[in-house]
């Protein structure tokens, strides 16, 4: 069997990956793919006409989209399961998924995170309009992710699903800005599932190596 992800490390969509890889204890070969670079990486566009990553070859069959990712690992390696059994847990992994992929992930990270955290770290200067429009845009996400980590279903720390690894890394970036650690501080229960899944050993052994280690 052989396993090979393409993907770029501080990727959050190349990080859920990992981390459904890690829970699963599966070994995998890397490869990293700068999607945003100038020039096209041939190989990529090869796999992926749209140029974007992660990207999963499994025994020659190459799969994109992470959500199709996740779906086809859990299928194909089913211990231990990262898909509830119980159709309303099912429904709620689902769920979330949906609210992080359509409505979370452009403010938590594109916006507040990168503007924040990377601009500076890249010596850029952060745009402030876009981190005020990021936490704005945030504060629904957080509030549905709250009251559903308060139901308990899912995105309780312990019962793990796919719901867990799509957004653990997204709350990761979001958080190292200090506004958006000050915004998660205040939803009890969604806090209570960060400081539960960022002890995981699939979580500290995907966190990109420029974010050095929680504290």
């Amino acid at each position: 069997m052989t396993l090979v992800l393409t993907g770029l490390e501080i990727s959050v969509y190349t990080r859920i990956v990992r981390m459904a890889l890690a829970e699963k204890y599966l070994r995998y070969s890397f490869v990293e793919a700068d999607p945003f670079a100038e020039a096209p990486d041939p190989a990529l566009l090869r796999m992926n006409p749209f140029r974007r990553v992660p990207v999963l070859s499994h025994d020659g069959f190459a799969i994109f989209e992470t959500n199709a990712i996740l779906r086809y690992l859990d299928a194909a390696f089913p211990e231990p399961a990262l898909v509830p059994h119980t159709p309303r847990a099912a429904a709620r992994m689902a769920q979330v998924m949906g609210i992080v992929d359509c409505y979370g992930y452009w403010p938590l990270v594109r916006q507040v995170f990168s503007h924040r955290v990377l601009a500076p770290l890249s010596g850029d200067k952060p745009v402030e309009d876009q981190i005020g429009q990021g936490l704005q845009a945030a504060i629904p996400v957080l509030g549905a992710l709250e009251r559903i980590a308060e139901e308990g279903i899912q995105l309780n720390g312990h019962d793990i699903s796919l719901a867990d690894m799509f957004l653990a890394p997204m709350i990761d970036y979001f958080q190292m800005a200090p506004e958006g650690r000050d915004m998660l501080e205040v939803h009890g229960c969604l806090c209570d599932w960060w400081h539960q899944v960022r002890r995981r050993r699939s979580f500290e052994a995907t966190r990109p190596a420029f974010a050095g280690p929680l504290t």
